[in-house]
């Protein structure tokens, strides 16, 4: 017995996963000493310094560890992290000994983590929640990634939140109207509040553009755009909705009492010194009213030209336009497609001490310092067209009209820019030609067209592949030229790349890039407009003149390997 205890001490050093992977001959003995020191200084978990370390890949140490102990694994990246048991263990105590529920059956609670062997966890856990634990082996990156989505540190996120450092901005005027309307007590529309708030930091934090909480008849759910995206994000009790709705109508400056009639809104939060804007809309719909409320990012204003994704040629072609003296400047595209940043990006380069920049919006999305910004506000009779004989007579330099919709706006817009004034605006049309029919339609002479328009900008927003998982992809040489391709383009020097998916995109995406056909009106072009020639031509005469269409200016991002062919086939249409 004394020669067995005299043996021991030289494994002594090394317990749990260490022992178990030196066994299964993963780590030699004087490795994982030295991780366990590591583990230790760092005060981490040794399988988080393993995989720091290089040691060994994720995936290969969780298949050692369930091979080793004879324990299931399972692909965290395979469940619905929203649909996971709450409040059954400790979100401190997961955090501390890195591992999450995965679910409950009778008296057995199933614990996810990378560290199976922890027994002071199990101890915890069978303790304060009087069940029996059962480990279940996971990824330590992708369980890194769920404890930072649902984790103590969301937490101490709406916990300081909930206190002084985040705040709406609501006048006095405002929360008397809503205790006058009998809304319910603070104290009863706490989690209310609180679910607001954790709605409101979750979509930044995943970088989300909207937010949609929408009503249906036996449910109730809350979806986040992210780029360009919907994603059902959960599905809280169908009881709040009423609750839910009046509170944002509360903080976004709406009429509480009307349900009838859409509303449009804004708001405002505060975290700390940082402040971010929203805008709200309201829509009545068949089982109560539908919010969406929209992110406005003003950093993205500041953008250079280069980060929107315009190509050298594009971009000369635009700057040149933006530095004229007078004329109209169009930008085009569906919502959401990126029209607004693009002219306040443009704005942002001209906004200097000595030019006059005035601009009527619905609402105002970004603020910009320097720049006289204006809200239509249709109750007070204050339309674009209101606002833009109002600026004729404030000696104005440049004009931006956040939307030209009827004809009263476009003849004003049109006046401005043949009388030495450079006017910027957006439409909604699908491409560069379609534009000057759409103006035409809209009852604009063609020869107040042909003279005042410069420049237009049709533009649409593709994801962008994630650089951590894309791979290499192989399509039919015949698939390539359909899509759009010229032999000579089939070179060889460069290859397609497909979305795989990983812990840090959304399957393989992340993040968006814009595709854009800058179509400047030619003289050529001019004559086909005075000619009452159709878009065809215009179309036609725009290629022979070097203008990349949408399609093509999408191949040129998949050539650079920027973005996928079945993510440009999906948003151009030709």
């Amino acid at each position: 017995m004394a020669a067995e205890t005299s043996v021991e001490p030289t494994k002594s050093n090394l317990a749990g996963v260490a022992r178990v992977l030196v066994n299964a001959g993963k780590l030699s003995a004087k490795a994982a000493e030295e991780l366990s020191k590591s583990a230790r200084d760092r005060r981490s978990t040794f399988v988080s310094a393993v995989v720091a370390a290089g040691a060994m890949q994720p995936a290969d140490l969780a298949h050692a560890l369930s091979t080793a102990l004879a324990l299931p694994l399972i692909d965290l990246n395979a469940v619905d992290i929203q649909k996971l048991p709450r409040n059954i263990v400790d979100p401190k105590v997961a955090s501390q000994y890195q591992l999450v529920v995965l679910g409950k059956r009778g008296n057995r609670l199933f614990i996810g983590a990378a560290d199976p062997t922890e027994q002071e966890a199990a101890e915890r856990i069978k303790f304060a929640a009087q069940l029996n634990p059962e480990w279940v082996i996971v990824e330590q990156d992708k369980l890194e990634r769920v404890l930072e989505n649902q984790g103590v540190s969301a937490n101490e996120v709406l916990e300081s939140m909930a206190g002084g450092d985040f705040d709406f901005e609501v006048t006095d005027e405002e929360t008397a109207a809503a205790e006058a309307a009998d809304i319910t007590t603070d104290v009863e529309d706490a989690p209310v509040v609180r679910f607001l708030q954790k709605m409101l930091v979750d979509a930044i934090n995943m970088r989300a553009s909207d937010l949609h909480f929408e009503p249906y008849e036996y449910n109730y759910r809350v979806r986040f755009r992210v780029d360009g995206e919907l994603r059902e994000i959960t599905q809280p009790p169908i009881a709040i909705k009423d609750k839910l709705a009046s509170r944002i109508k509360v903080i976004s400056r709406m009429d509480i009492a009307e349900k009838r009639v859409p509303q449009d809104g804004r708001m405002k939060l505060k975290f700390g010194a940082k402040s971010i804007d929203f805008r709200v809309s309201t829509l009545p719909t068949l089982f109560g009213e539908k919010v969406v409320i929209r992110i406005l990012d003003s950093s993205s204003a500041k953008l250079p030209i280069e980060a929107l994704g315009y190509e050298k040629v594009e971009k000369d072609r635009l700057l040149q336009a933006i530095n004229r003296p007078y004329g109209m400047i169009l930008v085009t595209g569906p919502t959401g497609s990126g029209k607004t940043v693009s002219l306040y990006s443009c704005l942002n380069i001209l906004n200097q001490p000595g030019v006059n920049i005035a601009t009527v919006e619905d609402p105002a999305e970004i603020n910009l310092p320097g720049i006289n910004q204006v809200n239509v506000n249709e109750k007070a009779e204050l339309t674009f067209a209101a606002a833009l004989k109002a600026f004729l007579r404030q000696d104005p330099d440049i004009i931006m009209v956040g939307e030209i919709r009827d004809l009263e706006t476009a003849d004003i817009a049109i006046k401005a820019a043949q009388t030495g004034h450079l006017v910027m605006s957006t439409l909604h049309t699908n491409d560069g030609p379609s534009t000057l029919n759409r103006l035409r339609n809209m009852g604009v002479a063609p020869f107040n067209i042909a003279s005042s328009v410069l420049l237009i900008t049709a533009q649409r927003l593709a994801r962008r592949l994630c650089e951590n998982c894309k791979i290499p992809a192989e399509y039919p040489r015949e698939a390539l030229l359909q899509a759009g391709f010229v032999d000579t383009d089939l070179d060889g020097s460069w290859k397609p790349y497909r979305a795989v998916g990983c812990s840090a995109c959304n399957n393989g995406y992340k993040g968006r890039v814009g595709l854009y056909q800058v179509m400047p009106i030619t003289e050529a072009i001019q004559r086909i407009i005075l000619n009452d020639g159709s878009v065809l031509d215009i179309a036609t005469q725009a290629q022979k003149d070097g203008v990349r269409d949408l399609r093509q200016s999408g191949l040129i991002k998949v050539k650079a390997g920027v973005t996928t062919l079945e993510e440009v086939k999906g948003v151009t249409n030709e």
